[in-house]
């Protein structure tokens, strides 16, 4: 009977974990750049990981436009280290460069923060799906 308690606790752990996860999994929209732009980033593993790539790019007037960006991967190896908290790689794709990063899921809102030479911020994303 004990066994039986213990193996359905385990489970239940297993389970929100993997709960936990799937709130980051989906379609985020950006914040704006200095160009006005945002874009449509999927969230989806990869791995053992999570990952998320643009798919769309969208001008300041709401009209898709192509970008040398879209298509390429701006979450690497995110990984959960505590419930709706991610940490791993994120792409600044303004200067080509990854940085430590972290994802904060709430809701229907993600920020995304990094750090490059003690300089640091973030952006909102929302959930668009």
């Amino acid at each position: 009977m004990f066994a039986l308690v213990r193996a359905g606790l385990l489970l239940s752990m297993l389970l929100a974990s993997a709960a936990q996860a799937e709130r980051a999994l989906g379609l985020w929209r950006t914040e704006a750049d200095d160009k006005g732009q945002v874009g449509h980033v999927s969230v989806a593993p990869c791995g053992a990981a999570l990952c998320g790539t643009i798919v769309k790019a969208y001008d300041a007037q709401a009209r898709e436009v192509k970008t040398a960006n879209v298509g390429r991967m701006i979450l690497l190896d995110m990984v959960q280290t505590s419930a709706g908290n991610y940490g791993g790689r994120v792409l600044i794709p303004k200067f080509n460069r990854s940085l430590n990063g972290r994802m904060q899921v709430s809701g229907d809102r993600m920020k995304i923060s990094g750090c490059l030479l003690g300089i640091c911020d973030s952006q909102t994303w929302v959930r668009l799906k």
